[in-house]
């Protein structure tokens, strides 16, 4: 009787006999070990070139990426922001105690494109140049502080006549301004006024008048003035040194100059007073700082207390008293009216 035998799974039938018998998973493992010692000999040759292919991609991507640049500290000229064919001026030689916040008060309210220039000797501009506020106005590019090279000085009031009547001046230190306001140590604007500096650049010369009916409203101490005028007039008149003031001198000039415009006495508005009283003008000169007051403008207590009232930063450029502080008798316009005598007493008969 023959017996069959059952037939290994043709899955697991082997090729050979004994250890050396190869299936399927020793082929696997085989051809797995061949492939991984070929993927290692092969890849130290291919990573050069790897790495270079991706440095090209990348250099090839940041082409197409705008350039940018960051700079932390730029050199910005300040001067830009504003208007160099407008300009406030203040000269001053002395180191006077109220030049910072009069400097201060003037920049709040002049408009904000003018930019302001302060002319002094060393020991003035020294004083100004001290205070963090007016540090920070000279780094913004708002304000100037200059002392001037010789020949020009300003230690009195004549140096300051013969500065601005020099045409080298204007030439050499305001080459690019069309208007100046030309402002003292004893003169203020005031914030209270509704008008703008502004307004007023269609003149030639603006300032104070001496009357009511002056034609020609021309005191120097708070004008505004047109410099290609100023030059027109220096290019063919010279002034005599130790004569007139400035402005007394350009005013007889500029008068009768063809074309020019000049501010009256008879007109609504006013730039400035300092002789003759009008109401809410647009600054005060106060000549020489209270010492010599126009009886017009100051005299009177109520108009006194009116120029007060509305442009209270004249506390600032003149000495004040309290009203407490009077003489026994004033009659709060300087004077002091004689009273009558207080009868003697009677002598009685002995």
């Amino acid at each position: 009787m023959t017996t069959a035998m059952a037939s290994p799974p043709s899955g697991s039938k082997p090729l050979g006999n004994g250890i050396f018998a190869i299936n399927r998973t020793r082929m696997v493992l085989a051809i797995s070990l061949l492939a991984t010692w070929l993927f290692a000999g092969l890849l130290p040759g291919y990573k050069q070139s790897v790495k270079n292919l991706a440095q090209k991609k990348y250099n090839e991507a940041i082409e197409h990426f705008p350039a940018l640049k960051v700079d932390w500290h730029p050199r910005v000229d300040s001067e830009v922001q504003f208007n160099a064919s407008k300009v406030a001026l203040l000269i001053e030689g002395r180191p006077i105690p109220h030049l910072v916040p009069q400097l201060l008060h003037m920049i709040s309210v002049v408009p904000p494109d003018w930019r302001f220039k302060f002319i002094g000797t060393n020991k003035s501009v020294m004083s100004v140049s001290r205070s963090f506020a007016t540090q920070h106005q000279a780094l913004n590019g708002k304000l100037d502080l200059v002392v001037l090279p010789k020949p020009w000085k300003v230690d009195s009031k004549e140096d300051v006549y013969r500065l601005l009547t020099d045409l080298r001046f204007y030439n050499d230190h305001l080459s690019e301004v069309e208007w100046m306001l030309k402002f003292e140590s004893d003169s203020i604007m005031c914030a209270n006024s509704g008008d703008t500096l502004d307004d007023w650049l269609h003149y030639d010369w603006a300032g104070a008048p001496r009357s009511k009916d002056d034609r020609f409203a021309g005191n120097g101490g708070l004008s505004l003035r047109r410099i290609s005028t100023v030059k027109r007039i220096l290019g063919f008149q010279s002034r005599y040194n130790d004569t007139e003031p400035e402005d007394e001198w350009f005013g007889k000039r500029i008068t009768v100059l063809p074309g020019a415009k000049v501010a009256s006495g008879t007109e609504e508005n006013h730039l400035s007073v300092e002789d003759t009283w009008f109401e809410k003008p647009m600054g005060y000169h106060v000549r020489d700082m209270g010492e010599n007051l126009a009886d017009d403008v100051w005299k009177d207590p109520e108009k006194r207390k009116a120029n007060l009232d509305y442009c209270p930063e004249l506390a600032m450029i003149m000495p004040m008293k309290l009203e407490r502080e009077r003489c026994e008798g004033d009659d709060k316009m300087g004077n002091i009216p004689p009273q009558d005598p207080v009868p003697e007493p009677k002598k009685r008969a002995v």
